[in-house]
């Protein structure tokens, strides 16, 4: 089982920064990649970054040249933290950000968890 607790949302101005923390634990060795998702009210959840183990990104056009997504591992790979760093921010960012991790369970089955969300407002 792995399980994700984020951190880092708040109120930033037009044009600032904030960076998002999602710490996995647990099994997160079985972990194949991990992405940021947000959600407005009335909208799906949309995939806006994503790294795999490997180190590959992608970023949905929306937020591509202004956020960067990262992630990092504890030495004895029992706990890993992915990073979205969210530069020039814009009002339309304003949503709840989730983040996510796609691993292998016990079964052997793919298997994806979520964190709790965390609201990021961006306002003047």
């Amino acid at each position: 089982q792995v399980q994700l607790v984020e951190s880092g949302g708040g109120l930033a101005q037009p044009g600032g920064s904030l960076r998002l923390s999602c710490a996995a634990s647990g099994s997160t060795f079985s972990i194949i990649t991990m992405g940021w998702y947000r959600q407005t009210p009335g909208k799906q959840r949309e995939l806006i970054a994503a790294i795999t183990n490997a180190g590959t990104s992608n970023y949905a056009d929306s937020v591509k040249g202004r956020f960067t997504i990262s992630r990092d591992f504890s030495r004895d790979n029992t706990k890993s933290t992915s990073y979205l760093q969210m530069n020039s921010l814009k009002p339309e960012d304003t949503a709840v950000y989730y983040c996510n991790a796609g691993y292998f369970s016990s079964s052997g089955s793919l298997a994806t968890v979520w964190g709790q969300g965390t609201q990021v407002t961006v306002s003047s």
